[in-house]
């Protein structure tokens, strides 16, 4: 498909992210408005909110965005879905006989703030990404031999809902209990080893039932969109807690997501397929459909005071072993129940290469193999004052469908105990 050309001019720039093709969700304000839901067209948001309120949008009897998140919509369904789609291509499209309606129910993106895009229900985090699994194998046992469990399953835990924030939201370092290997004893503090995980995250629209498994296929129809997503990891705590239950306060401080949720229609024509299994999939994990898509995505570290962000890895989503929907399937296989609003993070991809690394883990091979920024500074893992962001986009037929910066700043971990 070719690039869509919209009256909002501005949105049919080749190399925009948010032309009529992508149109993805989020929440927003300006001085004097609340958060509402909105559109981002161009360099501009539609205040679907208010475009509601003037009866443009009619989804239902009742409101579906007097509320500043887009849980409301996603209860509704997949048809839904599809009939709002349609009629903000019809608004927004070349020729629309509604412009001057819609005209003053948009806002410049440079005047609002951005808020979460939706209530996280609950977040769950996989470990799928092969080239990543097999380089923490040979950084944490010199070995990159697989566990024996991995090329048959998605392998995840679950996290904290309560920790997902918007991109541009600082996060503190955190203190933590860490053990260096030739201690006798932990000490607490600072994590020294702050890393950052470059993933996906797949957002769940429908529910299904507790005690009744899904399909693939099923769960691909679930999901109702994607977002960038940051799962910042503190290596040390993290390695000392993890055995035997796994992650617990090395990711419990902070996962970033990108602020615009790029809806699975949007991305459709990207579908490619997960790779050649070395080992047959148990036959639940079957499915009709390609399941990854063609994204591009971008790591950049800026330190402070510096005046540009250095690239410092690039991979592509395709590089994923397991897809969203399997790795929702495999969640709900056992009988859990899953819920509009929850978040499943894809885990870190990675690519062959150093440079298509998704970890400073990786990159620094655990801190023995600095790496140098444009500023002639190295690093190894992440100092107080650097901004880390993740960039993603699906490279159309003369279009970007893009989802905004996912960014973060590292502050100063909080002292402890609390002076005052």
């Amino acid at each position: 498909m070719p690039l869509m050309k919209s009256w909002v001019a501005s949105a049919n720039s080749a190399n925009h992210p948010f032309p009529l093709n992508n149109l993805p969700y989020g929440v927003f304000s300006t001085v004097g408005t609340e958060e509402r839901c909105g559109v981002a067209i161009g360099d501009m948001i539609l205040d679907v909110t208010a475009a509601e309120e003037a009866g443009l949008i009619r989804l239902s009897e009742i409101p579906v965005f007097d509320v500043p998140y887009w849980n409301d919509l996603m209860d509704l369904g997949s048809e839904a879905w599809a009939e709002l789609r349609a009629r903000l291509i019809a608004l927004l499209a070349e020729g629309s006989a509604e412009q001057s309606k819609v005209e003053p129910h948009l806002v410049a993106m440079a005047d609002a703030s951005l808020h979460m895009p939706f209530a996280v229900s609950e977040y769950t985090d996989f470990y799928a990404g092969r080239q990543h699994a097999q380089n923490m194998g040979a950084i944490l046992r010199g070995s990159p031999d697989l566990p024996a469990n991995w090329l048959h399953i998605p392998i995840g835990y679950n996290g904290r809902a309560s920790s997902v924030v918007v991109s541009g939201t600082d996060i503190h370092r955190p203190n933590g209990q860490r053990k260096a290997p030739d201690a006798e004893m932990p000490s607490f503090g600072p994590s020294m080893r702050l890393d950052i995980e470059l993933e996906m995250g797949a957002i769940v629209g429908q529910p299904c039932d507790f005690g009744q498994p899904i399909t693939v296929d099923e769960a691909d129809d679930m999901i109702f969109g994607y977002v960038l997503l940051n799962d910042w990891s503190a290596r040390d705590i993290q390695g000392w807690e993890y055995q035997p239950l796994g992650p617990f306060q090395g990711k419990a401080f902070g996962t970033s997501i990108s602020p615009w949720i790029v809806t699975a229609a949007a991305l459709e024509e990207f579908r490619t397929p997960t790779p050649e299994r070395e080992k047959e999939l148990l036959a639940y994990l079957d499915s009709s459909k390609d399941g990854l898509y063609d994204i591009e995505l971008q790591v950049l570290m800026q330190p402070e005071g510096a005046d540009n962000a250095s690239v410092v890895g690039e991979t592509n989503y395709s590089r994923m072993y397991y897809s969203a929907a399997e790795q929702l399937c495999h969640h709900a296989v056992g009988g859990c129940a899953m819920n509009v609003g929850d978040l499943l993070g894809s885990g870190t991809i990675s690519g062959p290469t150093k440079t298509e690394y998704g970890s400073l883990m990786e990159m620094s091979w655990a801190g023995r193999e600095p790496f140098t920024l444009d500023t002639g500074e190295t690093r190894t893992f992440i100092e107080d004052g650097d901004t880390l962001t993740l960039r993603g986009a699906a490279k159309g037929d003369g279009f970007v469908i893009g989802f905004g910066d996912c960014t973060g700043k590292i502050l100063p971990a909080v002292q402890w105990p609390a002076k005052g």
